[in-house]
């Protein structure tokens, strides 16, 4: 046996606190393409899962279509559209890259809508307002354009009103803040005001670190709360609501055992790469997915398990993207707008 073998040997004895194991395949995202990159399997004709891709100078727009139900178990996101834009730009602050943003978010978003130009629109910015990777829709909500009580007691705002939906807007808080969980709030809301559908905008949870800051996920097939991190709420869908739900989202969060198993993976590869042979870096080769990650969690049990990490810029970059998705939603939501009078209304 060599000195490798006997290592492995030892350190397989060691013995670790059942956890719930998370391979690659599982690690936690809440964005759709990333999903699809984890799947060992390619995209047959069969898979149930269509996949596109277009390149808008600095923006990559990336389709991904789950059509049946297996697809759906394969890929473990609901059926749907998921329409994602990649922008590695965002991160240097750049206004006119902001306003393109702004633009193609709009029209993404308006092809997933589907809504007649009279229709009435329930937007729900979830999230904890205090806790700022948490915030973005919060912060989306308070730069909105709301039309419902314009309709009814200053119409002579919207001239004819032609080119304005019907919109209303809440941030119902957190379970710990108000005691009562995010789908209930937003149930008593449509049966009161009884919504032609309900967007949903919230801070996601990415497997990339590449995508932190610089990726806006839209999808037609609703969301659930605090999937990304952990922390699975009840489900904000047209089937618990009975109206259409769109969801936006940002991936604010990346969890801290990704970034290990990243780092433990890149520094055997450059290792193997550099010393090739039996080399004492060989040790954690015969490792799977699944043992490093129980390793790695073994480790941040004591820190709960459940360590997020979020860029020290998060204050600046939540600002920008709500400003940017809210100029988007405001566009869609309202034809009779244009981007210059999205931005007079956010700050």
């Amino acid at each position: 046996m060599s000195k490798a073998e006997h290592a492995w040997s030892k350190l397989r004895k060691v013995e670790l606190s059942p956890l719930r194991q998370r391979g690659r395949q599982s690690a936690r995202t809440d964005l759709a393409i990333e999903a699809r990159e984890l799947m060992q399997s390619p995209l047959g004709a069969n898979s149930g899962i269509v996949e596109s891709f277009e390149d808008l100078d600095d923006i990559r727009v990336s389709r991904v279509f789950v059509k049946t139900k297996v697809a759906e178990r394969k890929i473990g996101k609901k059926k749907g559209h998921y329409v994602t834009l990649e922008v590695p730009g965002l991160r240097q602050r750049n206004p006119d890259l902001q306003e393109r943003v702004a633009e193609v978010f709009a029209k993404e978003f308006e092809s997933l809508l589907k809504l007649p130009s009279d229709a009435s629109v329930l937007v729900v910015g979830l999230g904890n307002s205090q806790v700022t990777p948490d915030s973005l829709g919060p912060h989306v909500i308070q730069n909105l354009f709301v039309t419902r009580h314009l309709f009814t007691y200053m119409p002579e705002i919207l001239g004819d009103g032609k080119g304005y939906r019907v919109v209303s807007a809440i941030a119902p808080g957190v379970l710990g803040v108000t005691g009562m969980e995010t789908s209930e709030i937003v149930q008593g809301i449509v049966d009161k005001v009884r919504p032609d559908a309900v967007v949903v905008v919230d801070a996601l949870a990415a497997r990339s670190l590449s995508r932190l800051n610089s990726t806006i996920q839209l999808a037609d097939s609703g969301i659930q709360p605090g999937a990304g991190v952990g922390n699975r709420r009840r489900a904000i869908t047209a089937e618990t609501l009975g109206v259409p739900v769109l969801a936006v989202g940002i991936p604010t969060v990346v969890e801290a055992a990704t970034i290990a198993l990243d780092t433990m993976d890149r520094v055997t590869r450059t290792y193997h790469e550099l010393l090739p042979g039996k080399g004492t870096h060989n040790i954690l080769k015969p490792w799977t997915s699944e043992d490093k990650g129980k390793m790695v969690r073994e480790v941040l049990t004591p820190l709960g398990d459940n360590l997020m990490v979020t860029p020290k810029e998060i204050d600046e970059f939540m600002d920008d993207m709500a400003t940017v998705v809210a100029k988007g939603l405001n566009v869609a939501l309202h034809p009779a707008m244009t981007l210059a009078d999205a931005a007079m209304l956010t700050h």
